[in-house]
């Protein structure tokens, strides 16, 4: 096996993600992460084929490799070479639940190596005789530290190359597995993740509209579209619940002081040594999501307190929306419902296109229409950070301002149905509108009390601050 410039093997393909988009017959490309525009040069438009680049010689895997950079492009796994699972130790941390322990390591089959840590479980037992059964390692902790202590623990023991991190209530199979490893023949990969959605078969509880909810919208599910996984980006942390790494670029692992927010401080630290992490919903793997409405509740609050403490460690990498100055401007405007509001941001929104259509000129035969989707993806985001401002990160201060204010309600009241109805159509889930939209905003209001408990907790504000910055609305030629 050869290997190209980029690292990946001679032969493979990479394919332009679903959210670029092409212009000037496929010379210019509109996306990435953070959006920009990219011309390709002469020789390397008969690379892109479509929408897809094979990796046959020097040009294509730079070509490929630039893209893969830019968060426009992703490997296609199924196109890589296959891998040898026997190189991968799965660590699962578990503190009781022998019974879903058991599960996961029925769906192993013995394929693979298992280090199982047990967390402090109160019936320790239990967690051995499952463990024994099914010819896992057993490592024991006196004290329960959490479970990115005990996948430490379990890291400080593995000998194979990579790791992969498995929570007891996941079932996964050696054959997905051994696709998220195809994707290590990319030397600069530290960690890959799939899919997560929901156990089809938990019982009566599945018909529940909590369930049927979790199975469309699970704070775990990233979606259908593989990603670059970065600060900044439509992915941006990666769930570890199921999490394959590579050991050497892993350690020493998480930080075994987060209880909450461990995994998306651990991203965010590989990403910041240069490393890449991928997402590939190509696999996805089943857990067990919680369907009664109490305790369904507390995680959403509890995964929202780790916010604080990823401030601490990440500054405004954590900020509930990242806005230039021109889109915050827009979304002032458009909250403050004046009659002024939409001649102002019209001038606002005409005067950033005629800058993007300035810079574009060079770049592109039709830069008025390139400058227009830059300015739409602008403003599309800048609407979707706005509603969450509103109904999910600063509720309280919504909720009081809608006691004294007619505006904030009808901004409150349009955010909540547009930003439903939206989610539901492009979700299609197997549940009724109403309720959908309202397990929706449930979940908005719990996570966001989870937030202000960690920033009260913390006495700091700073992890509900917005960040406004400047984008230079790069260009990069190829």
């Amino acid at each position: 096996m050869t290997t190209a410039p980029s690292g990946l093997p001679t032969g493979s393909v990479v394919q332009l993600c679903a959210q670029v988009r092409q212009f000037d017959e496929g010379r210019v490309l509109v996306g990435g992460a953070p959006p920009r525009l990219v011309r390709l040069a002469q020789r390397a438009r008969p690379l892109l084929r479509g929408r897809r680049i094979q990796l046959d010689d020097p040009a294509s895997a730079r070509l490929a490799d630039r893209l893969v950079s830019l968060g426009m492009a992703h490997p296609v796994a199924c196109e890589l070479p296959p891998a040898d699972v026997s190189q991968v130790t799965v660590v699962v941390p578990v503190r009781d639940r022998p019974a879903q322990l058991g599960r996961l390591l029925d769906a192993l089959g013995g394929q693979v190596p298992v280090i199982v840590v047990d967390d402090a479980s109160r019936d320790r037992l239990a967690v051995a005789r499952v463990a024994a059964g099914r010819g896992a390692s057993l490592v024991r902790l006196d004290v329960n530290g959490g479970p990115a202590a005990a996948r430490n623990e379990g890291l400080r023991r593995t000998r194979t190359p990579y790791v992969a991190f498995v929570d007891s209530d996941v079932v996964v199979d050696s054959a997905a597995l051994a696709t998220l490893l195809r994707h290590f023949h990319d030397p600069r990969l530290a960690a890959v993740a799939p899919r997560v959605l929901g156990l089809t078969d938990t019982g009566p509880s599945a018909s529940g509209w909590i369930s049927r909810y979790e199975a469309a919208r699970s704070s775990l599910d990233l979606g259908p579209w593989p990603a670059l996984v970065q600060q900044g980006s439509r992915v941006s942390w990666v769930p570890s619940a199921c999490l394959v790494a590579r050991v050497d670029a892993i350690r020493p692992g998480f930080d075994a002081a987060m209880r909450v927010g461990e995994d998306v401080d651990l991203v965010w630290r590989l990403a910041r040594a240069g490393h890449r992490v991928r997402y590939e919903p190509m696999v996805a793997v089943r857990h067990d999501h919680r369907t009664h409405l109490r305790d369904w509740l507390g995680r959403k609050a509890y995964y929202g307190t780790g916010a604080h403490a990823l401030e601490l460690r990440h500054g405004s990498a954590i900020a509930p929306a990242a806005l230039t100055p021109w889109a915050a401007a827009v979304a002032l405007t458009a909250l403050a419902q004046r009659r002024w509001s939409v001649p102002v941001a019209a001038t606002v929104l005409a005067a950033v296109t005629r800058g993007y259509a300035r810079k574009a000129t060079a770049s592109t035969e039709h830069p008025y229409r390139t400058a227009l989707s830059l300015t739409g993806l602008g403003v599309a985001g800048t609407a979707e950070q706005t509603a969450a401002l509103l109904l999910r990160h600063w509720w309280p201060l919504t909720a009081a301002g809608c006691l004294v204010s007619r505006r904030v309600r009808r901004a409150t009241a349009a955010a909540a149905l547009v930003d439903g109805v939206i989610e539901y159509r492009r979700l299609a889930p197997d549940l009724d509108p109403v309720r959908f939209i309202l397990a929706r905003r449930l979940d908005d209001l719990a996570y966001g009390a989870g937030v202000w408990a960690g920033a009260i907790a913390g006495r700091s504000a700073r992890c509900l601050l917005p960040r406004i910055h400047q984008r230079s609305g790069e260009q990069t030629g190829r």
